[in-house]
C-alpha cells in the first residue's frame, strides 16, 4: 500500500485515563461530527516491527544452552513398533538425550470425540511421516545424524490408503478404539424434504469429485521451544494459532499442574489454519526440557511440514443436485 504519510509522522495525541489506557472513541455528537477513527489512515500495530525485521519469531528465540531436537518419522504408512534400539545413537557426538512415545502414552487431541493421537507413537505408526522418536542434541547437524542410528524393527500391517478400502474391511482398524470399523464419525444432516425437491426439479445434476488434498504452505514452517526452569515451571513458546489448546493439552500429556505451565505465541509467519492443532514437536521439546533441564527447540524443514501438517484433507464427494426455474 502506497500512502502519503511519512513513516515518521506522529499521530494525533491520545488522551488517555487516569489508569493510563487510551478511552474508547466516542460517539457522534448532535451536531454529526464523527469518531476521530472513522476516515482516518490506521497504522497496523506491529507494522513497523515486521517491516523492520524486528518482529521475534519462534526460530528467532534463543536461549542460553539450548538444546536442537529432531524428530525420527515412519517410512511406513501402517506397521507395528516392535522394538527401538537407541544405542548406537546415544554414542553420537553431541547427543543429549533421546525420546520415545512409551516416555508419553497419554491420548490427545482438539476435537473431543476422537482424542486419538500420540506425541511419538506408542504401539504402531499410522501414516508415512509419524513421529516414532526424538533426539536431542548440542546442534542441528548433530541430532540430523543421531536420527540415522536409531535402530526401529517394524511389523508390516495392510495399508489402507484409499477410503473405500477402508470402509471395506472393518477387522483391519487404523484406531483399535474405532466402535465401527474405520469411521471416525458419521453425520446425517437432511433440511425438507430432499427427495420431493429433487423430484420436482426442472434440472438434476450428479456427479463424484476427488479432491487432492493441501498444506497451507505458510512462509515459517512449524517450530517450538520448551524450557523448564529451576522453579519447577514449564515454559513453551510456539507458532502456533491456539495456545489454550496447547496449554491444555501439554498439562494432559506431561501430566503437570496447569498452573506450572505457560504457552507463549511469538509472531507467527502465516498459518491459515494449519497451526490450529497441538502439534507432536510441541509436546516432545517439553518433555525433552524436564528430562535434560535444558531449554530445547525442534524447527521442521518444509518437508516435514507436508508430512506431518493439518491441512485439507482429501476427499472423495458424491454431488447430487437439482433446479428450477425462479419465478
Amino acid at each position: 500500500m502506497v500512502s502519503d504519510t511519512p513513516l515518521e509522522a506522529p499521530a494525533e495525541p491520545s488522551k488517555r485515563t487516569a489508569s493510563g489506557a487510551s478511552p474508547r472513541p466516542s460517539a457522534p455528537t448532535r451536531r454529526g461530527k464523527a469518531p476521530a477513527i472513522i476516515g482516518r489512515r490506521l497504522r497496523k500495530l506491529d507494522g513497523l516491527l515486521k517491516a523492520t525485521g524486528q518482529a521475534q519469531y519462534t526460530d528467532d528465540l534463543q536461549l542460553p544452552r539450548m538444546l536442537h531436537c529432531k524428530l525420527l518419522r515412519s517410512p511406513h504408512a501402517h506397521a507395528r513398533i516392535k522394538r527401538i534400539d537407541f544405542t548406537r545413537c546415544l554414542q553420537h557426538p553431541g547427543v543429549v538425550a533421546v525420546l520415545e512415545g512409551s516416555e508419553m502414552p497419554e491420548k490427545y487431541g482438539v476435537i473431543p470425540w476422537t482424542p486419538d493421537e500420540n506425541a511419538l507413537a506408542t504401539d504402531k505408526v499410522r501414516f508415512i511421516g509419524d513421529e516414532v522418536a526424538a533426539v536431542a542434541a548440542v546442534d542441528e547437524l548433530a541430532a540430523e545424524e543421531a536420527l540415522e542410528l536409531i535402530d526401529v524393527e517394524y511389523e508390516l500391517l495392510p495399508a489402507l490408503v484409499e477410503p473405500e478400502a477402508a470402509l471395506a474391511d472393518e477387522q483391519v482398524k487404523i484406531h483399535e478404539h474405532s466402535k465401527k470399523g474405520n469411521v471416525s464419525k458419521h453425520v446425517e444432516l437432511a433440511f425438507g424434504d430432499v427427495p420431493r425437491a429433487l423430484a420436482g426439479s426442472a434440472a438434476t445434476a450428479e456427479a463424484d469429485f476427488v479432491y487432492a488434498g493441501s498444506t497451507h504452505a505458510a512462509i515459517e514452517p512449524h517450530c517450538a521451544i520448551g524450557n523448564y526452569d529451576a522453579q519447577g515451571n514449564l515454559t513453551l513458546w510456539s507458532s502456533t494459532q491456539i495456545p489454550h489448546y496447547v496449554h491444555r493439552e501439554l498439562s494432559k500429556v506431561l501430566k503437570l499442574d496447569p498452573a506450572r505451565v505457560r504457552v507463549i505465541q511469538p509472531f507467527i509467519g502465516g498459518a491459515f489454519g494449519g497451526k490450529s492443532d497441538p502439534f507432536s514437536l510441541e509436546f516432545v521439546v517439553a518433555k525433552l526440557a524436564l528430562k535434560t533441564g535444558r531449554p530445547v527447540k525442534c524447527l521442521w524443514t518444509r518437508e516435514e511440514v507436508f508430512w506431518a501438517h493439518r491441512g485439507r484433507h482429501p476427499m472423495k464427494m458424491h454431488f447430487r443436485s437439482g433446479s428450477r426455474p425462479t419465478a
